[in-house]
Parts: C-alpha cells; structure tokens; sequence
C-alpha cells in the first residue's frame, strides 16, 4: 500500500511538473509574440492576402528590391532547422542559418541591442507559436556587385555596433525601458537617422530626420519636439496609439503603417516609456486640439479665374474635407498649423496627395495618383504648404515625378560599379608591370 501512495505521489508530481513546464513555454511564447509585434516583424514578412511570416514581401531599396524571407518554422522553407543560436545570430549579426549575409533592410544593426532573454522568447514564438508554410518566396537577386552577399561582412565591419543595450544608471527604469525599444525593438533609427553614400545611419545625427526616398521620416530629437508644434509624451503617446495627437499631428506613410500593425498594439506602459526616452524634459503644457473638431463650411464667392492653379485644384479635390481655408470639416483633420507643414520638404504632403492616408481603422484619405498630373500635384501641393502652412518650402513637379516613380535612385550603385572598375584595371595594370619585369629579367 505504501508503495502505492509513493507511486501515486510521484505521478502526481510530475505531472505537476509538466504542467507548470507547459505554462512556463506558452508564457514564454506569448511574450515572444508580444515582442515580435513590438518589432514590427510581420510588416516585412507578412504579405496581404499569405500566411503570417511566409515572407515574399517586396522592399523597395535604393539598390533594387528585396524580398522578405519565410520566417515560419517549415523545414524546407522557412526557419525551422535553425538552432537557437543560429535565430541569435540572424536576429542580431545578420547572419543567415547557411552562413551567408542579410542585407540591412532587415534591421539586425538595431536588433543587435536585444537582450538574451528577449531573442529566447522570439526563438520560442517562431519555432512554436507560428504555423509552418512550406512556400519559398521569390529570391531577392539585387544587380552586380550587391548580389554579393559576402561583401556584407566588411559592410558590417565599418557600420556595425554589436553591443547589446546597456542601461543608463542615471535614469529611471521607464526611461530606460524606452531607450531599449527605441534603440533596439522598435528600430526607430532606420527611418529617422540619415545615412551615408553607403546607406549606413549617421550616428552623429541619430533620429535627426531622413528621406526614405519617397516620405520623410522627421527630426524625433527632444530638441525638435520641444519646438513647433510643439509636442508632451502625452501627445507622443497618444500618436503612437492612433495615429493622431492634441497638436494636429496625423500618421501617413510607413508611420501609419508601424502605428497599425506595431505601437497601436502594444501596452500603454511601453508606449509612454518610448514617450520619456525621445522627451526626457516634459512640458504640461500642450496646445489645443486640432483634429477631429465639428467646423462650419466656409463659402468664398472669389471667383475661379483669380485664384491661383493650386487653390484651385484644392477647391475643386480637397475642400469638401478639409475646408475652404484648411480648417478641417466635420470632424476631418486639421491643414492648418498641421505638423507636417512644418517639415524641410514637402514630400510626405506630395506623397499624401499621391497615395493617400489609409489607417487599418477610422477615416482615410483617397490618393489623387489617376486624377492629378505631376504640375498639379506640385501646385496643389505648393499650395498647401505656402498658403495654409505659410511655409517657404517649395516641391517641384520633377519630384513629384520622382516620388510618382519611386523616389530617386541611389548614387550607390554608379559609385560601386566605378569603384570595381577602377580595382579592375588596376589589378589589370598590376598583372602588366609584373609581367613587364618578367620579361626584363630574361
């Protein structure tokens, strides 16, 4: 009998302890899911209409397009042979299970401030928490001599800082905790930071603005945050949750995009300790709502044949939205004293008038693409930007055209190609002198 109750004890036992195992591996996978939306993983790797992480995305680069991987746990094509430390080491040295090198666009010069504890818990969502797709994505097969992945390794060598975050003492724990996913998980460098001619983030001039080709990513610095309009970690957060903030701010481009399927998804606590890290000195002071106000229609009886070509096209498209003078309408956004007019470029107005603003949830904007020219999108852009924003900041109609098309194409790859014909011939000229002393010495 005793021998019995030992038995039915030990049972008992173990079978406690697995399932405390288990709660601890569904803890664990639930928190690398969290991380992974934190990371705004699936905005790369996920494309409309497949599978989560099956990949086959395109990424628009200066150099060609890049197509995301299959980042689900299938065997043959995707991710589940890697061991832990081979995801460690995609995640945070850019290296790929078979050895070969990732391009940059995915983030790892970011991912590289990850703690250990953080890329187990992505290790354990992947590999368990994600359905396998057995679907290779089109290969990225970029122009010579970027298809030479190997040349990475030295691009890495100049650019890289592989230290994982170490936090600052002298601050508090929420600020720290900002500083991490700013630094690291959220990757706010790669749109805000400007690059060199070899597309590596100026450190020197970290989150101080950059073009991304086509929508401009602006100065996220306390400095420009603090001016005008001026912004709180109220607002900051409150942006990041939505998309819209106090000051009249509204989300387009890739910020919409990473507001919808990131920030918007994560906690209230994360999003305000981001909010403490970029504003270190809050202000209480906060300026009065903008958006989303109920405004009367406002008539002009100026007739058309005096108004300007750009005022008219914004009559004629924009008006019924957001008002004779940009005042917003019916609860529409706000033109006036917008932050976006107070921008060194008006492209991300060009590219709003191009595209449109369309948020996963609420109002969007229609893109006027098929009905606006290249000149009259430069004009009515124009005037927005002079006549609403009173800003001196001009766009041409060849940007418009270059932004239509893409954005302007990166100076890189003239410079590359003559690099390796200059190595070329002097590895020519070198063969010819050796050569030349050969023949002397006979």
């Amino acid at each position: 009998m005793a021998k019995h109750w030992k038995a039915l004890l030990a049972a008992g036992s173990l079978a406690l302890a697995v399932s405390q195992a288990h709660a601890e591996d569904q803890q664990l996978i639930k928190r690398g899911e969290y991380l992974a939306i934190a990371g705004d993983c699936g905005a790369c790797h996920t494309e409309a209409g497949k599978a989560p992480f099956s990949g086959g995305h395109a990424i628009a680069s200066p150099l060609g397009t890049i197509f995301s991987t299959n980042i689900t746990p299938s065997k043959t094509a995707g991710i589940g042979q890697y061991s832990e430390q081979q995801f460690a080491d995609a995640l945070r040295k850019g290296v790929r299970g078979d050895g070969s090198q990732l391009y940059p666009a995915m983030p790892y010069t970011a991912y590289a401030k990850l703690t250990d504890e953080d890329v187990a818990a992505l290790y354990a969502y992947f590999m368990q928490g994600v359905q396998p797709v057995d679907i290779q994505p089109e290969k990225t097969a970029l122009p010579f001599p970027f298809n030479l992945r190997f040349s990475m390794a030295a691009w890495n060598l100049l650019f890289m800082d592989s230290k994982p975050f170490q936090p600052d003492e002298k601050q508090s724990e929420e600020w720290n905790r900002g500083a991490y996913l700013v630094q690291g998980l959220t990757h706010c460098s790669t749109c805000h930071t400007p690059r060199n001619f070899l597309m590596a983030e100026q450190q020197d001039k970290n989150l101080q603005g950059a073009s991304l080709g086509t929508w401009f990513a602006p100065d996220i610095t306390a400095a420009a945050l603090q001016g005008k309009p001026h912004w709180t970690r109220e607002m900051l957060a409150q942006y990041l949750a939505t998309g819209h903030a106090s000051n009249g701010a509204t989300a387009g481009g890739p910020m919409l995009e990473a507001i919808d399927k990131s920030f918007s998804r994560m906690t209230a606590e994360d999003r305000q300790a981001i909010a403490t890290y970029l504003l270190p000195q809050d202000s209480a002071t906060a300026e009065p709502a903008q958006a989303n106000r109920w405004t009367l229609v406002r008539g002009d009886d100026t007739p058309q044949a005096v108004l300007s070509e750009g005022a008219q096209i914004y009559r004629n498209n924009c008006a019924s939205c957001h008002n004779l003078t940009g005042e917003g309408l019916n609860g529409l956004p706000a033109l006036q004293n917008h932050p976006v007019l107070n921008k060194p470029n008006a492209d991300n107005v060009a590219m709003a008038v191009l595209q449109g603003v369309w948020p996963e949830k609420g109002q969007g904007m229609i893109g006027f693409a098929g009905q606006l020219n290249d000149h009259q999108i430069a004009a009515l852009t124009n005037y927005v930007m002079q006549d609403i924003g009173h800003s001196k900041v001009q766009i041409s109609e060849e940007r418009v055209k270059s932004l239509r098309a893409g954005g302007d194409a990166s100076p890189l790859m003239l410079v590359s190609r003559i690099g390796m014909a200059a190595a070329g011939f002097i590895v020519v000229l070198g063969l010819f002198w050796l050569g030349f002393r050969r023949k002397n010495k006979r």
